[in-house]
């Protein structure tokens, strides 16, 4: 009786009892698995998959069922038990519930979080390998370790300042719409494709009352985007976010760099050509990350090209004020520093 109790707890199915536990051999005489045999309780048996209702029985299904465990060891451990089947009066005749699994899975749920956790952590190989499945079996945990976590929060709570955009994935132009929730930081809602059917199904989904309840969206200039929030969330101010204005005005900065250096290219002026082309880095980067080199580089462009030097303070002014920087002197940087508004102004 001990020792019924140890693996139980071991295997975590304090629920069931333990009839048996056995090894099976492969065809080299070798251990290769451990199966558990248990059975509910009394008061467990008859339970809807889906509803956990008490129901009547159906038949006994396909039988005895194995599901994945945890390895123990070097060994590929299962629970064995019946899984009959029942009628329930909502979901119609399903797999009787058990407490060591979700419904219809071939895993257990210790199996199933584990496998959800190493797949956000670590990349699809060392998960198929280290725990000896397939990257579609993966897949198919994912999704229902992930829907049965979105079943029991309302992600949609409280949504007041939202942020939209879209991300390619794989490769080729495909992309996934996603929505972030600005007070928590947190991903809300995801789907593919990049237009405004699918952006209005987001919208369908938070409902009409959430939808008035959103009061700022953040997005880039797409058309698509302005065009169903003007729609949907006639209470939301739509306000460009600060990712896409920094890299707008890093490209308007490159804009001008080719400019100053095409002209002293045509005007003969091989040696400061060759100092712009030179000066793409030094220019995009943060002020407080420049080495040595470069900052002796914009040195130079202050006293031989004020154009683009005041291109360059234009471009660090909005960064600081749309991005501003965590650092010790970013955020309101001294006078002497090339990115101050003393410095702005003198230009």
């Amino acid at each position: 009786m001990r020792g019924t109790r140890v693996w139980a707890r071991l295997l975590g199915v304090q629920g069931a009892i333990i009839e048996d536990v056995s090894v099976e051999e492969d065809e080299e005489g070798e251990i290769a698995a451990l199966v558990v045999v248990v059975r509910l309780r009394r008061g467990d048996q008859g339970r809807c998959g889906k509803c956990r209702r008490r129901c009547p029985r159906e038949d006994r299904g396909e039988g005895r069922r194995r599901w994945r465990h945890l390895d123990l060891g070097t060994l590929r451990s299962f629970i064995e038990a019946a899984a009959p089947r029942v009628r329930c009066g909502d979901h119609g005749v399903v797999v009787a519930w058990v407490p060591w699994a979700r419904h219809a899975a071939r895993h257990t749920r210790a199996f199933d979080d584990t496998v959800a956790w190493l797949a956000v952590r670590t990349a699809k190989t060392a998960v198929t390998e280290l725990l000896r499945i397939s990257w579609r079996v993966v897949g198919r945990i994912v999704t229902r370790v992930s829907g049965d976590a979105q079943a029991k929060v309302d992600r949609f709570a409280g949504l007041r300042r939202i942020g939209i955009d879209e991300i390619s994935y794989k490769r080729g132009h495909r992309y996934l719409t996603v929505v972030v929730d600005h007070d928590s930081g947190r991903l809300v809602w995801a789907a593919v494709g990049r237009d405004e059917k699918t952006l209005r199904t987001f919208f369908d989904e938070l409902g009409e009352s959430r939808c008035a309840a959103i009061t700022l969206v953040s997005a880039d200039a797409a058309e698509w985007i302005a065009t169903v929030v003007r729609e949907r969330c006639q209470n939301a101010t739509l306000c460009l976010d600060p990712f896409h204005i920094c890299q707008w005005a890093s490209k308007a900065l490159d804009e001008v760099r080719r400019e100053v250096w095409n002209a002293a290219r045509r005007g003969g002026q091989t040696a400061l050509a060759r100092d712009l082309k030179d000066a793409r880095f030094a220019l995009w980067k943060n002020p407080e990350d420049l080495t040595t080199r470069q900052q002796a580089k914009l040195a130079t462009i202050e006293k031989t090209n004020q154009p683009l030097y005041r291109a360059y303070l234009l471009k660090e002014q909005l960064v600081r004020h749309e991005a501003p920087c965590d650092r010790v002197g970013c955020r309101d940087p001294p006078a002497d520093c090339r990115s101050s508004p003393l410095k702005l102004e003198a230009a």
